[in-house]
C-alpha cells in the first residue's frame, strides 16, 4: 500500500481522516487506537494508512522534520524528468543512423525501427512507448505522429507491401551469400557480394536486415607466437623495413606459420603470400615445425607462378620472421636457385612480418575458429585447401578494391598486355 495511498483515496477522506484523529484522540488510550478506530469508520484498509496520512500533516505544519507534500510532489517530478531524458537519449542513440543521414528516411524504415525498439526499457528505466519514440524523432527532424505509425502497421499486417515483399527476398539472398562465405562477412561484404551478383540492394537496407537475421561478420582475435629462432645462425637483412604494397606481382612474397588445436595434437600451417594482391600461392600443413613445412610451402608457391605462365622470379624479395625452418640451409639454397632474396625482420617485432600475421589470423578467425573442433592434420588440410580457393577466387577484399585477390592479379596482368601494343606503335 505504501506509494499509492495519494491513488487509492480521495484527497477529501485524507482530509476527513487526520481531522478525526485529532477530534477523537482523548477518547482513546493511545494515538494509534485513535488511528485504528478512525480507520475503521471510514472503511480505510489500514491503521498504518491513517498514521501516514497524520504524518505528512504534521510535517507540512512543520511539527515534524521531513519532506512536505510540495517537496516530495517537486522530488517526484524531477524523478520522472529525469526518467523522460534518459529514455529520449536512449532513443536518439538507438537512431543515430537515421539522425546522420542528410535525406529524410522513408516512412516504412522509420515504422521499422519504431516496430523494433517499441516495448524496450533499459536499466530499469521508462518504456519505450510508441507516443514517445514518435516525440523524441519529431523533434530531432524526423517528423510522424504516432496515427501514422499505427495505420501504417495496420496495412502491412492486412497486406504484404512490396516493401516488405522485397525484404523478404533480400533476406534470402543475404542468408544464402553469409553462408556460402564461411559467415565471416560483415554487412559491408555481404553489400557488395550482392551487387556484385547484379542485386542492387543499399548498404544501411543490407545492415538493417542482418540485424533482423541476427547475422554478423568475423571479429579478429589475438595471435600466438609460433616463432623458435636459432641464436647461432647468421641472418638476412630486412629488405622490406615493413614496406608492405609492391607496385607488381612477384616483388614481394611473404611467408610465415601458424597453429591448429585438433584431438590428435598440434597441426602447423605455413603460408606464402604475394603482397601484390594478399594472393595465398602455397601452403602446407604438417604436425611438426620443421624446413620440410616451409620448404613445401614455398615449392608450391613457384609452381603456381610457373603454371600461370610467370616462371621469372628473379629479384623477388621473400620475407619471414627469425623461425629456424626459415633460416635453414635447405630453405636459403632454394631460394638462391630461383633467384630469390631471402630478408628476415626483426626479433619479437610481429609488425615486421604484419602482413603474413594478417593472413593468419583471417585464416584463424575465418576457418579455424568457426568450424573447429577438429579432428586431426588430414581434416585441417581438406578444409584449408577450400578456403585457400574461396580465399584467392571468391573473397573481397577491402585491399584489393573489394576484388578477389586473383581478380586483382588478373587486372594488373591485363593492364600490361593492353600497354604493350601502344608503347610499340609509338616507337
Amino acid at each position: 500500500m505504501a506509494g499509492s495511498t495519494s491513488k487509492r483515496y480521495p484527497p477529501e477522506l485524507r482530509e476527513r481522516a487526520v481531522r478525526m484523529v485529532a477530534e477523537i484522540s482523548g477518547d482513546h488510550e493511545s494515538q494509534w487506537a485513535t488511528m485504528n478506530e478512525v480507520a475503521r469508520l471510514l472503511g480505510i484498509g489500514t491503521a498504518e494508512t491513517v498514521r501516514k496520512w497524520v504524518r505528512q500533516v504534521e510535517v507540512d505544519a512543520g511539527q515534524r522534520p521531513g519532506a512536505t507534500s510540495d517537496e516530495s510532489a517537486e522530488l517526484k517530478r524531477l524523478r520522472r524528468e529525469n526518467a523522460e531524458l534518459k529514455r529520449a537519449n536512449g532513443i536518439l542513440k538507438a537512431a543515430s543512423n537515421f539522425l546522420r543521414g542528410r535525406a529524410r528516411p522513408a516512412t516504412p524504415l522509420i515504422v521499422e525501427f519504431i516496430r523494433t525498439h517499441q516495448g524496450r526499457r533499459e536499466a530499469a528505466g521508462l518504456v519505450w512507448g510508441v507516443e514517445p519514440i514518435c516525440t523524441v524523432l519529431t523533434e530531432h527532424g524526423l517528423p510522424i505522429a504516432p496515427s501514422t505509425y499505427f495505420d501504417h502497421c495496420q496495412r502491412l499486417d492486412q497486406t504484404p507491401s512490396r516493401w516488405k515483399v522485397r525484404d523478404e527476398q533480400l533476406e534470402a539472398d543475404i542468408v544464402r551469400v553469409h553462408a556460402a562465405h564461411y559467415g565471416v562477412y560483415g554487412a559491408r561484404k555481404v553489400w557488395l557480394q550482392l551487387n556484385r551478383e547484379g542485386v542492387p540492394v543499399a548498404r544501411c537496407t543490407v545492415e538493417r536486415l542482418m540485424r533482423r537475421l541476427d547475422l554478423h561478420g568475423a571479429v579478429r582475435g589475438k595471435v600466438k607466437r609460433t616463432t623458435i629462432a636459432d641464436p647461432a645462425r647468421p641472418l638476412p637483412d630486412d629488405l622490406v623495413q615493413r614496406r608492405f604494397a609492391p607496385a607488381a606481382p612477384d616483388r614481394l612474397w611473404v611467408a610465415d606459420i601458424t597453429y591448429v588445436s585438433t584431438w590428435s595434437g598440434w597441426v602447423y600451417v605455413a603460408f606464402v603470400v604475394d603482397a601484390y594482391a594478399r594472393r595465398i600461392l602455397g601452403w602446407r600443413t604438417g604436425t611438426s615445425m620443421t624446413t620440410k613445412l616451409v620448404l613445401d610451402a614455398l615449392e608450391q608457391a613457384i609452381w603456381t607462378r610457373s603454371r600461370d605462365g610467370h616462371p621469372d622470379l628473379t629479384g623477388l624479395v621473400h620475407h619471414h620472421d627469425h623461425g629456424s625452418q626459415y633460416t635453414s640451409v635447405a630453405l636459403s639454397e632454394r631460394l638462391a636457385e630461383s633467384g630469390i632474396k631471402p630478408s628476415v625482420g626483426a626479433v619479437g617485432s610481429s609488425y615486421d612480418n604484419a602482413l603474413a600475421e594478417t593472413i593468419n589470423g583471417l585464416y584463424k578467425t575465418e576457418l579455424i575458429k568457426r568450424q573447429g573442433p577438429w579432428r586431426g592434420v588430414d581434416q585441417v588440410e581438406i578444409a584449408t585447401a577450400e578456403w585457400v580457393d574461396w580465399f584467392n577466387h571468391r573473397r573481397l577484399y577491402e585491399y584489393c578494391g573489394d576484388v578477389p585477390p586473383a581478380e586483382m592479379e588478373v587486372a594488373h596482368y591485363a593492364q600490361i598486355r593492353a600497354q604493350q601494343p601502344a608503347e610499340l606503335s609509338n616507337r
